[in-house]
């Protein structure tokens, strides 16, 4: 067999919580800002859960975690 490997891209985005839940942090908060109002920035600061559906694929690509 050979070694199960990481996929580094996807392990630099994503973090694994004490309970198993994956976090990750929410998109269209690089640049183009100005238009966007504060509240919706601010919004955007905090980390979010990868849904349900989603779980399985990040936990293939990021075995480790």
């Amino acid at each position: 067999m050979p070694k199960i490997k990481t996929r580094r891209a996807a392990a630099k985005r994503f973090k694994s919580t004490a309970t198993g839940k994956i976090k990750r942090m929410k998109p269209y908060k690089s640049h183009i800002l100005e238009s966007k109002t504060a509240k919706r920035k601010r919004n955007l600061r905090k980390a979010a859960l990868v849904s349900q559906s989603m779980t399985g694929v990040v936990r293939k690509m990021c075995p480790f975690i």
